[in-house]
């Protein structure tokens, strides 16, 4: 029987410094009550496969009340849960249960906007234009004659422009608000002091309750520059009026005293989406947050030098903050990366629309594989999304009529949107809904694909050579062997096209991004590979974790 870990069983610096972080995308992960939609009763029933996966916390996407127009992003009261995943009292439960089972527990917090049925949205509309009400979103006139023209050019990051005129209570053609994402997604207006005393009281909410930290949507994006200029035709992405703004670091002091007012290292990890590793690390530095997710890391291409480029990269720009790195390779907004890693370009970015582009399953499995161990093996936090573990793929023939991501619409369907890699898990079974509800349930939200039976966590639990199986022992062995290495790393020499680094001079890791085998480092012992070695070489695409030899006696 697996010994019940408790989240206080870490090395002596901070968890969130070396944590193995799983993603939670509630709706697809378990449905516990049959309506064909994941809940947390789901997940309740799930943290021993949580627990024995070696994770150390569980990061979950938004609960809270929602009329779902952005998957749950669009937050309508901010304490409390959703119906369609369960209660409030539910989720406390859920908190104790998973601290009980040794995980810690991180939820979304959103921000940048709210849902146009918050309360104070609605009554934004009804107070009409000038009111008090609606200075706590962006309501402001329109150009032209009339007021028909939206007040500046920004466009939204759905598509689109990035404004929608109201109406006002008498009926008539009113002010434009700002939403930068959704209609439904209305900005705050964070110059206003209700705001961010409303968020400070969220906060503490929350943490009363026992969650461990936040993660913080669009963490980049709060604050708008001054009189909220336009972008001009050929915006500068370092200097853009609506995202990196200066006084959005004022937001995240007054936070961070917050959380450090309160026992067991509670913690923020940041969306921080941004094009310069200098503009990143300002997010990081001692008195704001605790860490934040690696775009740059998950959009780079499957190549030696991009990848090492990226790393030595991020490696030094946290260092300049005192910041640990953090390494992901999907999430709930991105194509998966064992799709990814079978194409030709193997890179991505938040624009990508190379959905049935042709990849290669074989060689995408093959990458991925050796990318999880990679990232596992780097100095910093680990980031799971949900079905890494079981090196689910990219669905990408989901029927139009079930497309629910907001930006299939707004693109006019030219961009499928992100449902594609929010597919129900599959759990047991040779058909759908593969475990992931009730027997004699609704259909799940989602359609799984027919071949998933051998991606279930049954299948690959009886394979000793399956995706889980790996990540198991690699996330066993990052604990208990690599934790307490170094915050830093050394190159190692190697073959062309073959990263090797060492943590403290004893471990290494070799990653082969040739298409050639190359060889492992005399007299070194393997602790883990990504693929079966060809005698002592080290084949094409593949990861080893190596014990190398001690010098002298």
């Amino acid at each position: 029987m697996t010994p019940v870990r408790k989240p206080t069983d870490r090395p002596t610096r901070p968890w969130w410094r070396t944590a193995a972080i799983y993603q939670v995308y509630v709706r697809s992960f378990a449905d516990g009550n049959g309506d064909g939609v994941g809940d947390l009763a789901g997940v309740r029933s799930r943290l021993p496969y949580l627990r024995d996966l070696g994770v150390d916390a569980l990061w979950f996407n938004p609960w809270y009340l929602s009329p779902m127009a952005d998957g749950g992003y669009d937050v309508a009261d901010y304490r409390d849960i959703d119906p369609l995943f369960g209660t409030l009292a539910e989720a406390q439960d859920l908190i104790v249960d998973a601290h009980d089972h040794g995980l810690r527990v991180i939820v979304d917090l959103v921000p940048n906007h709210c849902s146009d049925q918050h309360p104070w949205f609605r009554q934004a509309l009804a107070a009409g234009p000038g009111s008090p009400e609606r200075e706590r979103f962006w309501f402001l006139p329109g150009k032209g004659k009339d007021g028909e023209l939206p007040p500046n050019d920004w466009q939204s990051y759905f598509g689109g422009n990035a404004w929608t005129r109201s109406v006002d209570p008498d009926g008539t053609p009113g002010d434009w608000y700002l939403h930068l994402f959704a209609p439904e997604q209305p900005d705050l207006n964070w110059e206003h002091p209700e705001v961010r005393a409303e968020f400070e009281d969220v906060l503490r909410f929350w943490l009363d309750r026992g969650v461990d930290g936040f993660r913080i949507d669009v963490a980049h994006g709060l604050a708008k520059k001054p009189g909220l200029p336009d972008a001009g035709p050929a915006p500068d992405p370092t200097d853009l009026p609506y995202q990196d703004v200066d006084t959005v670091h004022d937001i995240y002091r007054s936070w961070r005293k917050i959380t450090d007012g309160y026992p067991g290292e509670r913690a923020f990890v940041g969306e921080v989406w941004l094009p310069t590793p200098q503009q990143f690390a300002r997010y990081l530095r001692p008195d704001e947050l605790h860490s934040a997710f690696n775009f740059e890391f998950l959009c780079c291409a499957w190549e030696h030098d991009a990848v090492r480029g990226v790393v030595d990269g991020t490696l030094a720009a946290h260092a300049e903050v005192g910041a640990p790195p953090t390494w992901v390779l999907s999430n709930h907004d991105t194509i998966r990366h064992v799709t990814r890693y079978g194409r030709a370009d193997t890179s991505f970015d938040m624009g990508d629309k190379r959905l049935g582009a042709p990849t290669d399953p074989a060689l995408g499995l093959r990458r991925a594989r050796a990318a999880a161990l990679l990232t596992m093996a780097l100095p910093g936090g680990v980031y799971v999304y949900q079905g890494d573990e079981l090196a689910l793929g990219e669905v990408e023939d989901l029927p139009d009529h079930l497309i629910q991501d907001p930006t299939f619409a707004r693109s006019g369907g030219a961009d499928r949107g992100r449902d594609g890699c929010r597919v129900p898990l599959p759990w047991a079974g040779s058909d759908a809904p593969f475990g992931f509800s009730p027997e004699g349930a609704a259909v799940p939200w989602l359609p799984q694909p027919a071949d998933w039976a051998g991606r279930s966590v049954a299948a690959q639990s009886a394979d000793p050579h399956s995706a889980l199986t790996l990540y198991r022992t690699a996330l066993r062995l990052r604990r208990t062997d690599l934790a307490t290495l170094p915050e830093s790393l050394d190159w190692l020499p190697a073959d062309p096209g073959v990263l090797a680094f060492t943590r403290d001079g004893a471990f290494a890791c070799l990653v082969n991004f040739t298409d050639r085998p190359t060889a492992l480092p005399t007299g070194s012992t393997l602790l883990l590979a990504s693929a079966p070695l060809d005698g002592d070489l080290l084949p094409p695409d593949t990861t080893a974790w190596l014990r190398l030899p001690t010098t002298g006696n």
